[in-house]
C-alpha cells in the first residue's frame, strides 16, 4: 500500500503550490470519520470546510449520484433535465419556508466564488457604474470579481487592480450610514464571517443595511455560502433577521459534490437575460442529483444541528474556552491556534485555524454528542495552555 508520505511527495511534484504540502493523504471516509493512506482514523470536525453536510459515504447521496449517472450525466445549458428543475423547485421552497414572500429565480454554478461572481454582476446590472460596499474582514472568494469584495489584503493586493468601485466599511450601524448614498449599487455581507474567525454579524447592522438598501435603491446581497443549508440549524442563517435581494449558496448545498446557487429575490431575479451570464457545468445533472438528495436529508436535521451545536458550545465553555458562532459553525478562541490544530491532529482530530487565535469547527451535520466526546476530552487536556476564557 502506498504510504501517506509517498502520496504527498507525488502531490508536491505534480500540483501548483497553491495550498502547500497537504497535512494528510486521505483515502476513505465513513460517517464523521476519515482514514489516511497509512490506515489511521480521524474524527473530521472540518467537513471539507463546511461542505460535507452528510459526512462521508452517506447512502442517500451515493445512490442518487449513481442513479443519475446511469441515466444522463451532463447536458449543456441549451437544455434542461428533470433533476435540474426539481432542485430549483427545492431551493425555491427553502426560501418560502424561510419567510420569503417574493418569488425567487436561481442561477446554478459550481462554487461559492462563482455564485458571488454572479451576484457582483447582478449589482452591476441593477445600477450600472454604482459602488459596492463590503465589510472589513469579509471573504467572498478568490476570483477577480469575488476578490474585489474580499477585504483581506494579503490575498487581494497581489492581483490588483481589481474591479473597482468597492469600499470596505466597518460592520457598524454608524459606518453603514456614512457609506451609503444614491450611487451604491449593493452591499455584500456574511451572517457569520467564517474566514475571519467565525465572527457573527450584529443583527442591528444587518437590519440597518436592509433599511439603507431600501432607502437608496441598492441590492442587499447575503453570502450564505458557509452558513446556509442547515449549518447554523436553519436553512438560511440570515432569514430570521432580514430578507435579502440576492443570496448565494454553495458548500453544503451539494453535500460534497461541487454546486452553488445565486438566488435573486423579486426584481433581482429578473436582471439576468440570455447571454448576460453562463456556466458550462452549472446545473449539471450529477451535481443537481447530489444537491437534491442532500436537501432531502438536511431538512430533518435542522433541530439536531441546533441541539448538538448548543451542547458542543456548552462543553467547550465549561472547559474554559470562549465560543462564537451558531449551530455547527463554531469558532473557539485559543492562545495558539496552529499549535492546537497540530496537537489535535496528533490525537486523530481534524479542525482548522482561520486565524492565529481561532479554531474553526464545521463538522458533518449528522455528528452526535457521542462522536464529539473525544474532541471535548482533548480540548480539556489542552485547556491549561490554550483556553482563553
Amino acid at each position: 500500500m502506498t504510504s501517506s508520505a509517498e502520496w504527498k511527495r507525488r502531490y508536491s511534484a505534480t500540483f501548483m503550490n497553491t495550498f502547500g504540502v497537504p497535512s494528510l493523504a486521505l483515502v476513505r471516509g465513513e460517517g464523521v470519520h476519515v482514514w489516511d493512506a497509512d490506515g489511521r482514523e480521524y474524527l473530521d470536525l472540518l467537513g471539507g470546510i463546511a461542505v460535507n453536510a452528510l459526512g462521508y459515504a452517506h447512502p442517500a447521496l451515493t445512490v442518487a449520484i449513481e442513479a443519475q449517472l446511469q441515466t444522463i450525466g451532463h447536458v449543456s445549458n441549451f437544455f434542461t433535465t428533470p433533476i435540474q428543475v426539481t432542485l430549483g423547485e427545492k431551493i425555491a421552497q427553502i426560501f418560502k419556508e424561510s419567510g420569503y414572500s417574493a418569488p425567487v429565480r436561481i442561477f446554478l454554478a459550481n462554487s461559492g466564488t462563482e455564485a458571488n461572481e454572479a451576484a457582483v454582476k447582478l449589482t452591476r446590472l441593477h445600477k450600472p457604474g454604482g459602488r459596492l460596499l463590503a465589510f472589513t474582514h469579509a471573504f467572498h472568494g478568490r476570483t477577480l470579481g469575488a476578490l474585489s469584495v474580499t477585504a483581506k489584503a494579503v490575498i487581494r493586493e497581489p492581483f490588483e487592480p481589481l474591479p473597482g468601485n468597492v469600499e470596505f466599511v466597518e460592520p457598524t450601524v454608524e459606518a453603514l450610514r456614512q457609506a451609503f448614498s444614491d450611487d451604491v449599487a449593493g452591499i455584500f455581507m456574511e451572517p457569520i464571517q467564517g474566514e475571519a474567525g467565525v465572527l457573527p454579524l450584529d443583527p442591528a447592522v444587518m437590519r440597518e443595511a436592509r433599511s439603507l438598501c431600501d432607502r437608496f435603491g441598492a441590492l442587499l446581497v447575503i453570502d450564505e455560502v458557509q452558513t446556509g443549508i442547515g449549518r447554523t440549524g436553519s436553512w438560511l442563517a440570515s432569514a430570521d433577521t432580514v430578507k435579502a435581494d440576492v443570496v448565494t449558496l454553495a458548500k453544503a448545498l451539494g453535500g460534497g459534490f461541487p454546486i452553488s446557487a445565486c438566488v435573486g429575490v423579486g426584481a433581482a431575479g429578473e436582471l439576468f437575460t440570455p447571454g448576460s451570464h453562463g456556466s458550462t457545468f452549472g446545473g449539471n445533472p450529477l451535481a443537481c442529483a447530489a444537491s437534491a438528495a442532500t436537501l432531502d436529508q438536511v431538512g430533518p436535521l435542522l433541530g439536531h444541528v441546533r441541539e448538538v451545536g448548543e451542547w458542543l458550545a456548552g462543553q467547550l465553555q465549561d472547559a474554559g474556552y470562549a465560543v462564537r458562532g451558531k449551530g455547527l459553525l463554531r469558532g473557539v478562541a485559543v492562545a495558539d491556534a496552529p499549535v492546537a490544530v497540530s496537537a489535535l491532529l496528533d490525537r486523530g482530530i481534524i479542525v482548522n485555524a482561520p486565524n492565529p487565535q481561532t479554531l474553526r469547527l464545521a463538522p458533518p451535520l449528522t455528528i452526535t454528542d457521542a462522536d464529539l466526546v473525544p474532541f471535548i476530552q482533548a480540548m480539556r487536556d489542552l485547556a491549561p495552555d490554550q483556553a482563553m476564557g
